[in-house]
């Protein structure tokens, strides 16, 4: 009986083990994630990390030329968004294999896993002392 109870526990053991050195590679890999994404006009390039992280911008020596201010920062921004998408990509292709079937991966990745908006929303200190949110027409024997 007490070697049945051991094997049981050296398994376990191993299997611990094996999730985590799987966990450790999916770290590793979603580390190692670099993503670069280009302006339509070649004038941008974003490159961003797993995270979604910029790493590194640069301009083409005319973008300042070609493109006013404001719209070389609206390029900018969409080029770095497309770069985050490419990567958030990546970063679900590396997490989905090691997920239940019908857990979302970038819910997981953003830190929501399988929590519902209301869940998510922080919850406000309740204060005795504030009638803020307080109808007396629903509650007329309410005394101050």
């Amino acid at each position: 009986m007490a070697s049945d109870h051991r094997a049981q526990v050296e398994e376990l053991v191993a299997d611990y083990r094996r999730s985590r050195d799987q966990l450790a590679s999916m770290q590793q890999t979603l580390a190692a994630i670099n993503e670069s994404a280009a302006s339509s006009d070649g004038t941008v390039v974003a490159t961003v990390g797993g995270r979604g992280t910029l790493t590194d911008l640069t301009f083409s020596d005319d973008a300042y030329i070609r493109h006013r201010p404001s719209d070389l920062a609206k390029l900018v921004l969409r080029t770095v968004a497309a770069a985050v998408t490419k990567a958030s990509e990546t970063a679900n292709r590396t997490v989905s294999p090691l997920l239940p079937v019908q857990t979302d991966p970038a819910a997981l990745l953003a830190g929501r896993a399988d929590l519902t908006e209301a869940e998510l929303t922080p919850k406000r200190p309740v204060d005795e002392d504030s009638y803020e949110d307080v109808s007396w027409m629903d509650n007329p024997r309410r005394s101050v």
